[in-house]
């Protein structure tokens, strides 16, 4: 059935003409009159009483009608619907995104996007990269900022992953610390001192750096969150490594330096799509947002 067929329907019982509902839809009369009888074809019923003047509708008509009108109806909210993702005016995006990349970088993105298409749902998960791709490989969110070290391979075969920066490590000092003034930092030059990490075993953490560079380090405090990390160092209770892009959330006592180039562990990050799939138009507008803000967020601070 040609949904345009209760369209015309729709006109001429809302009229009472076939002429008037021509008009109204840039039809002749007679092209009226043919759509409406091969609608009537369709239900194998005539719908309307040819009058001298004009058209009445039949019990069958008179049943049809808000059928026709409700059918009419979801498909016009179906179209608009579909409009407003098509022009941004309307639908969601899901972002899933880690700890770090939570601090700056993507409050950055999600503000420059909001102000560029504000009717556009938001929402955001954060997770470890390997629960993120769980979740984008599950449809649960659309978009996912992801980081690994080089050579770590992600499964290409189900994700596109497009490189977005990188995030050299940072060492965080207390207030005070001998070194906190230095341009730069050898590992090895903090071999002694005591660490705050996440988990005792350095091999699973961004201490696995200390590890490549000969030393076994000092682990004396274990917590998960930067926030608590950072305020162990800032109590003098230790030091501890810190990603570029947590740095501009770091509390302003503490000193932040960077490693040698040759003990920086740096991080890769990347956004990741479900490959085969097609994107929602938010996520393609919001890449642009986000790479800006990955842009402007390269580098660590001085410190």
């Amino acid at each position: 059935m040609d949904m345009a067929w209760l369209d015309v329907f729709r006109t001429a019982a809302r009229l009472g003409s076939f002429t008037a509902a021509g008009e109204r839809l840039g039809y002749t009369q007679s092209a009226i009159s043919r759509q409406i009888s091969s609608l009537e074809g369709e239900f194998g019923a005539p719908l309307f009483d040819r009058l001298p003047r004009g058209v009445r509708l039949t019990e069958h008509g008179r049943t049809l009608l808000p059928h026709a009108e409700a059918v009419l109806d979801r498909l016009g909210t179906a179209r608009r619907e579909l409009t407003a993702l098509t022009s941004l005016t309307g639908g969601h995006l899901r972002v899933g995104s880690f700890d770090s990349a939570n601090a700056v970088l993507l409050p950055t993105a999600l503000a420059r996007f909001r102000a560029a298409h504000p009717a556009i749902a938001v929402s955001v998960t954060e997770g470890l990269s390997a629960t993120l791709l769980d979740h984008l490989r599950d449809g649960r969110i659309d978009l996912a900022v992801v980081t690994a070290y080089p050579g770590h391979a992600y499964d290409t075969d189900t994700f596109d992953l497009t490189p977005l920066t990188t995030d050299p490590v940072l060492v965080a000092l207390p207030p005070g610390h001998p070194q906190a003034t230095s341009a730069s930092l050898r590992l090895t030059d903090l071999a002694d001192a005591p660490w705050i990490a996440a988990d005792r075993d350095p091999g699973s953490t961004l201490l696995a750096a200390c590890l490549r560079q000969g030393f076994h380090p000092r682990i004396e405090y274990t917590v998960a969150e930067w926030t608590a990390k950072l305020g162990l160092v800032a109590a003098g209770l230790g030091v501890t490594l810190i990603p570029s892009l947590a740095a501009p959330a770091a509390r302003p006592d503490l000193a932040l330096v960077p490693l040698h180039p040759d003990d920086t562990p740096i991080r890769l990050l990347h956004t990741a799509t479900r490959r085969t799939h097609t994107d929602p138009p938010a996520v393609t507008a919001f890449l642009p947002h986000l790479r800006a803000a990955a842009g402007n967020a390269d580098g660590p601070p001085p410190h």
